[in-house]
């Protein structure tokens, strides 16, 4: 499928200028010319109308097929990536999105390539055990990439029914055999903690905002969402030059099992609000139904440098935010650094023993304990 492609020239050179995160501007890698990008700030959410027939993604296109307009060479590039560089000259290329959900909007990348490698490397340095490959890989040519991975923000009310048990705590005193100190049993009387119990039922209200989910099928879910906190104040609009010279999904992950994600992550703060409204010493949640009244979402770019490690045939994802530097992923470990550690330990050990039964050691150790009790007496 043949698609057409644009990017943004320098109004000076001509050559296409790429978004850089250092002076937030489209910059020239040729003659440094620098455009100021135009955005405002995007609080905009979409209804989800009817939460029984959430809008699916479409069916996967071809994939794309695109003419580098810089060197004349074609590539394939797959149908939900609507930016990229050409693999040939590097030049930025971007095309139009196509899914049935629009970008609604993007924050931009505040950190830069030479800023996450930084906050990459320390992740990995404070690793223990990590294989030397691994030191090596980051030392070499790699590089993380730069991505713009879709994410589904969420908004809504809830309301939640529930069945459960409050428990009073009530005590009693009892007698209790137990033994001195010389071993002698003896009686004495204890409190003993005994809980009453009442069926108890009711309805809590909880509000949710801004719960994101990673909706991309190329990386790890846990990865991408253990980035978080983002910075939803600084959101924009929708702005396309933000994305020259970086990567970008569109959403491979249908909307509905996105909202299904969403609502794991609120369970809990639901559960923990039935929990204190029933009260009590303790509590007991039998059933509960919730209700989500008016949830809304937003389809959103999130900056992500992106990193993958090969290590005994398993590759490795790792991820940094592109706004704050947090870094998240997998960890490869050496076995045989694991071994030789315990080896190393086992010898220390192995070694102080055998020192403390020389006896020289030995008479060392008894004339340091008389000196101190002789010290000891004199004072």
């Amino acid at each position: 499928m043949k698609v057409e492609t644009f990017n943004y020239p320098c109004p000076s050179c001509g050559a296409a200028q790429i978004y850089s995160p250092k002076t937030k501007t489209l910059i020239c890698d040729f003659c440094k010319t620098s455009t100021n990008i135009k955005s405002v700030k995007n609080t905009t959410k979409h209804l989800i109308e009817n939460q029984d027939t959430l809008i699916q993604p479409q069916q996967y296109q071809d994939n794309k097929e695109i003419n580098c307009k810089k060197c004349g060479a074609s590539f394939t590039q797959a149908s939900y990536i609507i930016s990229t560089k050409c693999p040939y000259c590097k030049t930025p290329i971007l095309t139009s999105a196509s899914k049935e959900l629009p970008i609604d909007a993007i924050l931009p990348f505040q950190i830069t390539h030479k800023e996450a490698q930084k906050a990459f490397k320390k992740w990995v340095g404070s690793l223990w055990f990590a294989p030397t490959a691994f030191t090596k890989y980051l030392n070499g040519d790699n590089k993380l990439i730069g991505s713009y991975i879709p994410h589904f923000f969420f908004d809504g009310e809830t309301t939640t029914y529930y069945n459960g048990q409050r428990g009073d705590a009530y005590y009693i005193t009892v007698n209790k055999t137990i033994r001195d100190e010389q071993g002698n049993p003896k009686t004495v009387q204890v409190q003993e903690r005994h809980i009453r119990w009442s069926n108890v039922s009711g309805v809590v209200d909880y509000s949710f905002r801004d719960i994101s989910i990673p909706a991309s099928k190329d990386i790890d879910y846990n990865i991408i969402d253990n980035l978080e906190k983002w910075d939803i104040k600084n959101i924009q609009n929708n702005t396309p030059q933000y994305l020259s010279g970086f990567q970008t999904e569109e959403y491979t992950i249908p909307l509905k099992h996105s909202f299904e994600k969403a609502k794991n992550k609120i369970k809990p703060k639901i559960y923990n609000k039935i929990l204190r409204d029933i009260g009590g010493d303790e509590q007991r949640i039998d059933s509960f139904s919730t209700k989500y009244i008016e949830p809304k979402y937003q389809n959103t770019l999130l900056p992500v440098w992106i990193a993958s490690f090969k290590w005994n045939n398993k590759y490795y994802d790792y991820a940094v935010n592109g706004y704050n530097a947090k870094v998240s992923g997998e960890r490869p470990y050496s076995i045989i650094k694991i071994i030789s550690a315990v080896i190393a330990l086992v010898a220390i050990i192995t070694a102080l023993y055998f020192i403390s039964q020389t006896p020289s050691v030995q008479e060392f150790l008894s004339q340091f304990q008389h000196n101190e009790i002789s010290y000891s007496y004199t004072k």
